[in-house]
């Protein structure tokens, strides 16, 4: 029975090779960093699973070439709930079935690639020169040092109203353009 958010069936055109490359091409460089970062999440930082959960939803894209189109942005929310589909039914799949050696609870997680890590902090540091000298200052003291809103605006000589704003608009600019630059979505 088909889901309601499923793509409809409509009837498969001859192959065309070069149009299937692009295809997969277009989807895997406009969305797939931020598909991996998304299933990242779903899968509790399991690289191995997200990669697996990443795959099946573009096989699942390339299926329904013929109706989706890669170069939009709106065709992220389709491959999202595919993704977080197929996350929902393999955890109910391992629900239904007995645990197997290894899946105990005990079994350590897999660790984040740090080279991804190194990557993510380079571009907040990029981000973070774009920012005003007021801004910058600001998520230095509450982020980075780790100063509360009162001791920032006391060594600032702000007020601690001063400093929330401030740290709210420079957040908010900062998460813009790492959503612009494909960091985090």
């Amino acid at each position: 029975m088909p889901r309601r958010h499923d793509a409809p069936r409509v009837p498969a055109r001859p192959h065309d090779l070069a149009h299937d490359d692009a295809f997969s091409r277009v989807l895997y460089e406009r969305h797939g960093a931020v598909l991996l970062n998304f299933a990242l999440r779903l899968c509790n930082g399991d690289r191995h699973r997200a990669e697996d959960i990443v795959q099946e939803t573009a096989v699942r894209a390339w299926q329904h070439r013929e109706i989706l189109d890669p170069t939009t942005d709106r065709v992220r929310t389709w491959l999202f709930t595919v993704a977080h589909r197929l996350v929902i039914d393999h955890y109910r799949a391992r629900q239904a079935r007995p645990n197997e050696v290894g899946d105990g609870e005990s079994e350590e997680r897999a660790v984040p690639d740090p080279a991804e890590r190194v990557v993510t902090l380079r571009a907040v540091l990029e981000v973070m020169n774009e920012l005003t000298e007021q801004q910058r200052e600001i998520l230095i003291y509450t982020y980075y040092l780790g100063h509360s809103v009162e001791q920032t605006a006391a060594a600032l000589g702000l007020a601690p109203g001063t400093v929330k704003s401030r740290a709210h608009y420079a957040m908010r600019a900062l998460r813009a353009s790492l959503r612009d630059r494909a960091v985090m979505d």
